[in-house]
């Protein structure tokens, strides 16, 4: 916005698959995730990856307790898959570990991107991880990091560590949700 009330010229439209380092940068500025926050983040790297092995399971033991959520992670007799679960888990912790770096590269544009299709697409027979379950969940990734600031960090790192990651976990979930959506311009 240049005066408050007009939209700033955007130059032409694109589809975010195709520059996924536009959109991304894009969505930095959409939410105001900045060098700051950038900085904010990889300070509380070290506290979050701490922590990594407890919110991995903290995350997937919430999700076992709901059965449209639960569904994902059960074999055909109803008990919990145990490999199919660690590794997930051991995914989650991976995306954590990226994420914590706050390097927001060519690559891990792409890398998010193809998290979002393997959960919006998945042809096991439970099908696509429905959209609210995504979005839910990274509600839950972010109450969860916002407790672990908050027993770790001075108010005012947890209150600076949350506020960033919080826009981080926004930009992440603007990809994840492409995965779902037909596929169209951003102008």
């Amino acid at each position: 916005m240049t005066d408050g009330a007009t939209p700033a010229a955007s130059g032409p439209g694109y589809l975010p698959g195709t520059d996924m380092p536009r959109f991304i940068r894009d969505m930095m500025a959409f939410v105001g995730l900045g060098d700051d926050d950038l900085a904010a983040i990889r300070r509380s790297a070290p506290v979050v990856l701490r922590h990594e092995q407890r919110l991995t399971a903290t995350l997937y033991d919430h999700f076992l307790t709901f059965a449209r959520s639960a569904k994902f992670f059960l074999r055909e007799d109803g008990e919990v898959d145990a490999a199919r679960l660690e590794r997930r888990k051991h995914s989650l912790g991976r995306w954590l570990r990226e994420s914590a770096e706050a390097a927001l590269t060519h690559e891990f544009s792409y890398y998010l991107l193809s998290v979002g299709l393997a959960h919006g697409h998945r042809s096991q027979a439970t099908g696509a991880i429905p959209p609210h379950l995504m979005i839910g969940a990274m509600s839950l990734a972010q109450t969860a990091l916002a407790g672990v600031f908050e027993s770790e960090l001075s108010h005012e790192d947890a209150a600076a560590a949350a506020v960033a990651w919080n826009k981080l976990l926004l930009v992440q979930l603007s990809v994840l949700m492409l995965a779902y959506l037909p596929p169209r311009p951003v102008l």
